[in-house]
């Protein structure tokens, strides 16, 4: 490398599925990379669960979603917003996409970030259990490396030595407000110092570490961070009677209920409660809880007999949506929730990040072409030797790798120049996505969720004339899915709500 780093030309901090997700991308264009955690293992965590068309573009790429698939992940086609009863209020239908593009995807989080592991070539290495302590920056104040605390846990190296888990704590997959939880360690490549940290050189700093982002903050970077009013709780209910087809939101006079289906017979439960509607309540009653509030709906009435059985499995949410101010510092970049956090009921969090990560490596090839060739096979394809199960982060996981032939295997420097022309083009293409996603999303939480009487009255009113109107479920569901930002007009917010009718309602556009 050049410019005094060393051995590393990116250091993703942050082995969530935004980072996972970068060093995937950035292996795919020959980059070295350090991915570093302070957790020590991956968490099972009861959000990012479904996949959007635009982020699964990317992991077909990556051959990510062969894995998913072999692992028994679902396809589904349709978000559906109910009434009560279980009657569709507003439908939008995948199937109306182009077919590569018709479908969402839907597994464990876990099992996502064992499949982008997967996929890791002797490129990437990932060290868990250390925290980051701080960015280190040089005279001009570019980011060049991070300083990370003494600790020496290596829990995997990628050419096949340890556990090989990713980390679902810091990236738009999980909004606990912590700050850093993906940080890590680096004893291979760095300085050590007598006070048990080292730094870890390299031109690029990839900035995966959750909402609270210790590294984001250290540049600098602001956001504009908004709580909602209520909380989410899941549940994992294991067999139960009802089983549902698609992504369903339910429309209660106490807030959301949203169901869809997890592979072997399970079933995704959230609902939402008031901030202080669980406060003293124990396993027992949470139980009791969580069976009323489905009961109450109709629909979902025979799943309640399972909530009971499904009370350990039960995770709180706080919610919140966050859009920073800028993706870049100069040597940083944001990815996942460091940058973007949406509510749950939108599953838009780890689909951006995967986005993100990809457009990132996407704007550093450019700058490196014909330098770095990409990789020659593509879309990547996972060995036939390789199964899913064995990409479960066990220790005995197996070594088959997906093929692939790189570019070149000597090239020029990652240099500052190159980083910082890839990061210009990466903020300007992204900010403005992220910004008019963060905008959809929120506008259809609240549809659902808003209790005041005024949203409720709105909410539902431009749930039913959305639903109605099949032009503008064709532009909510190309935006949901990831395809690309077509905003919605003044007009089109007046037809939403109903206020001017719609004469071009059924003119949809033919993809």
């Amino acid at each position: 490398m050049s410019d005094g780093y060393g051995e590393y030309d990116v250091v993703v901090c942050g082995a969530g599925a935004g980072g996972l997700a970068s060093a995937r991308a950035l292996d795919a264009i020959g980059l070295r990379v350090l991915v570093v955690d302070k957790q020590r293992s991956p968490r099972h965590v009861a959000k990012g669960e479904v996949l959007q068309p635009g982020a699964l573009r990317a992991l077909r790429r990556w051959g990510t979603d062969r894995l998913l698939t072999r692992d028994g992940a679902l396809r589904l086609g349709r978000l559906v917003v109910r009434d009560p009863a279980g009657a569709p209020v507003m439908t939008l239908d995948y199937g109306r996409l182009p077919p590569a593009d018709s479908s969402l995807l839907a597994h464990d989080h876990l099992a996502v970030l064992e499949a982008l592991t997967a996929g890791l070539g002797p490129g990437v290495e990932i060290r868990r259990g250390v925290r980051v302590v701080e960015a280190l920056r040089d005279d001009s104040g570019r980011v060049v490396g991070v300083r990370l605390d003494g600790g020496r846990h290596r829990d995997e190296d990628v050419n096949g030595n340890g556990d090989g888990n990713g980390d679902g704590d810091a990236d738009g997959d999980r909004d606990r407000g912590e700050d850093g939880n993906s940080d890590a360690d680096g004893d291979a490549d760095g300085t050590s110092s007598g006070d048990g940290t080292q730094d870890v050189y390299a031109p690029l700093v990839v900035a995966a570490d959750g909402i609270g982002s210790r590294l984001r903050r250290a540049v600098g970077i602001g956001g504009s961070r908004s709580d909602y009013p209520h909380r989410l709780v899941s549940f994992e209910l294991d067999g139960p009677p009802l089983r549902p087809e698609d992504f369903s939101a339910y429309l209660t006079d106490r807030g959301l209920r949203l169901v869809y289906p997890l592979p072997g017979g399970r079933v995704r439960l959230y609902v939402q409660a008031r901030p202080d509607e669980l406060r003293g309540l124990d396993r027992a009653g949470f139980a009791r809880w969580g069976a009323d509030a489905v009961r109450e709906v109709p629909a979902l009435a025979p799943l309640a007999e399972a909530v009971p059985a499904a009370a350990g499995t039960r995770q709180l949410f706080p919610v919140a949506r966050f859009l920073a101010e800028r993706l870049t510092a100069p040597g940083l970049a944001l990815v996942g929730e460091s940058a973007y956090a949406v509510h749950p009921m939108a599953a838009q969090g780890m689909n951006s990040a995967i986005t993100c990560a990809a457009s990132l490596a996407e704007r550093l090839a450019e700058q490196l072409t014909p330098a770095v060739g990409p990789l020659e096979s593509e879309p990547s394809e996972v060995s036939e030797a390789s199964d899913p199960s064995e990409a479960s982060g066990s220790p005995e996981r197996s070594e088959a790798r997906e093929p692939r032939t790189r570019g070149p295997l000597t090239r020029e420097p990652l240099t500052r120049d190159v980083v910082d022309a890839a990061l210009r083009g990466y903020e300007l293409e992204r900010l403005p996505v992220l910004a008019h996603a963060a905008r959809t999303s929120d506008n259809a939480a609240r549809m659902v969720t808003d209790l005041s009487w005024p949203g409720r009255v709105l909410g539902r009113r431009a749930v039913r004339c959305t639903g109605a109107n099949p032009r503008l479920l064709h532009t909510i569901t190309y935006n949901m899915a990831g395809l690309g930002p077509r905003p919605l007009t003044l007009l089109d917010r007046l037809h939403q709500i109903g206020l001017l009718p719609d004469p071009r309602a059924h003119r949809v556009p033919q993809e």
